[in-house]
């Protein structure tokens, strides 16, 4: 019988790469247990109100929007490895005492409040970090595909995650199905701590101590408003988030109330949804040699960009051949552009500058999705679910003009760093001081 080989060359022949792989193929997998558990175990074990379970999942979005910038300073600062071995071990350890708490007979909620917003806090060190780790690990040429492989890990956790979750659920309950997620972060730590590549930390002089917090904060901000590809980038993702938002807000209650849809029909619906999801992140890699890193992310922001346009149009009827559509040609455009436009701010950004950049790409393009979010539930509320479907679907269309009339759609091939300006300079260019801008990064980007 022919033996099946592993594809030889590129990442598949990097050692300390696929170690980071697996360690975070396994951590994802556990993490959609905790994302179905902790929720499950707040409203049934716990018996939450309204008021409560909402909390939970304010509680762990919030530390995106407090603590990434200053993330993104201390990420520039220490060595990123080392920040996601002890994100991924801490994790484990705060999700550990989930299960104790509950078999004691001493958990309540305000326990699993506090603990989501601690687990959140760690989450944001270790995205930060590991967005920022690639490009050091990798080569600037394996970076699409070093992004794809670790989207294709996401998108088939999506999938798959929610049946191993509900079954571990029912099997042994919600408290200690979340041991499994724990147990996945310890494994992904042993795979880390096998690395053996090792980072340049940058130096200081004998006596000299770390700059300031904010000074460095708005360098961080200065880099990406000042610099042509991400402040367009930063734009599309915005705006594409906030629409897509009011768009996922009242979906399920429109799916249910308005299309009388069953749970096992919106189940198919977002699975095939994932399936799109997992596409997507196999063609990125191919599209954007055969296209070219901007036209790449220009067409994947054209598709998604009126992909807005299957969920009010779904007939009545028989909605469910349309919505699957919908979540699929989104779902393959949205992962696809995230991994093409991710390996670019990855590949254009100064080492120094990646934990900061990452961190201000994290702030503004996710500080969009609760103002979706309000917006969309205060449509719904007032002036009905399918209106807040066409807000979403024509309010996102004109999202792809960032990237289409920005230098953006002219880069054929993944670029080197731009020129690094001053940290004067990039204030100035990203108007963040009083002056006349420079011609630092935009010059730099031409």
């Amino acid at each position: 019988m022919r033996r099946l080989r592993r594809p030889a060359g590129g990442l598949w022949s990097h050692p300390d790469f696929i170690r980071l792989w697996t360690g975070q193929s396994i951590s994802e997998l556990g993490s959609q247990v905790s994302q179905l558990a902790i929720p499950w175990l707040a409203a049934v074990g716990l018996h939450a109100s309204p008021i409560e379970f909402s909390l939970l999942g304010v509680l762990g979005f919030l530390p995106f929007i407090l603590f990434a910038l200053p993330a993104g300073v201390w990420v520039d600062r220490l060595r990123r490895r080392q920040i996601l071995i002890v994100g991924d071990s801490a994790r484990a350890v705060l999700l550990a005492i989930i299960p104790v708490l509950w078999a004691t007979g001493v958990l309540r909620i305000w326990h699993l409040l506090v603990l989501q917003f601690v687990i959140g806090v760690f989450t944001v060190f270790f995205d930060v970090a590991y967005q920022s780790y690639l490009p050091t690990l990798v080569k600037r040429e394996h970076l699409v595909d070093g992004n794809s492989k670790l989207q294709l890990t996401v998108s088939v956790a999506q999938v798959a995650g929610p049946s191993l979750s509900g079954g571990l659920i029912a099997a042994v309950t919600a408290p200690y199905a979340i041991v499994a997620d724990a147990v996945s972060f310890v494994v992904s730590t042993l795979f880390m701590l096998r690395m053996r590549h090792r980072e340049n930390v940058p130096e200081r002089e004998p006596g000299e101590s770390h700059p300031k917090m904010w000074p460095q904060v708005k360098e961080g901000l200065a880099w990406v408003l000042g610099n042509r590809y991400l402040r367009a980038i930063a734009g599309c993702t915005g705006t594409s988030n906030f629409f897509g938002q009011i768009l996922f807000a009242v979906l399920l209650l429109y799916a249910v109330r308005v299309l009388h849809l069953s749970s096992v029909a919106l189940g198919i619906a977002f699975a095939v949804g994932s399936v799109g999801s997992i596409a997507g992140a196999l063609a990125a890699n191919r599209l954007q040699r055969r296209l070219g890193v901007g036209p790449a992310i220009v067409m994947y922001a054209v598709i998604f960009s009126f992909a807005g346009l299957f969920f009010p149009l779904a007939p009545r009827s028989f909605p469910l051949p349309v919505l699957m559509a919908g979540l699929a040609v989104f779902g393959f455009a949205s992962v696809a552009y995230n991994i093409t436009q991710v390996s670019l701010r990855q590949a254009i950004t100064p080492e120094r500058l990646q934990g900061r950049m990452n961190a201000a790409m994290r702030w503004i393009v996710w500080g969009t999705i609760p103002l979706g979010t309000l917006t969309g539930g205060a449509i719904g509320q007032t002036i009905g679910l399918k209106t807040a479907l066409w807000v979403s679907a024509i309010g996102g269309i004109p999202v792809f003009l960032w990237v289409l009339l920005s230098p953006v759609r002219s880069i054929r091939t993944m670029p080197e760093p731009v020129e690094e300006p001053t940290p004067a300079e990039a204030e100035l260019a990203g108007g963040l001081v009083e002056g006349t801008p420079l011609a630092g990064p935009e010059a730099a980007d031409a």
